[in-house]
């Protein structure tokens, strides 16, 4: 099976997480945050009740550009 994985760094750890079955780990290292991941899934596919859909889930990563100072064309009124 194959799962998608988004790795982000916080501060000194590195955050891993599989958006299709919401599940996530760390560790120190890009590849230790990944390999802790796969043993979390790996575990959480042993249980018996766990139903993985047949639908194609896999992320699109994508990006926008924004001003920093940009306004939105909604009018905010306190």
């Amino acid at each position: 099976m194959h799962f998608d994985v988004v790795i982000t760094k916080e501060d000194d750890i590195y955050s891993s997480w599989c958006p299709q079955l919401d599940i996530a780990s760390s560790g120190k290292t890009i590849e230790e945050a990944k390999n802790n991941l796969q043993e979390a899934i790996e575990l959480y596919l042993e249980d018996e009740d766990v139903v993985i859909s047949k639908n194609d889930t896999s992320l699109t990563l994508t990006s926008v550009e924004v001003s920093k100072n940009a306004r939105t064309a909604r009018s905010f009124r306190a």
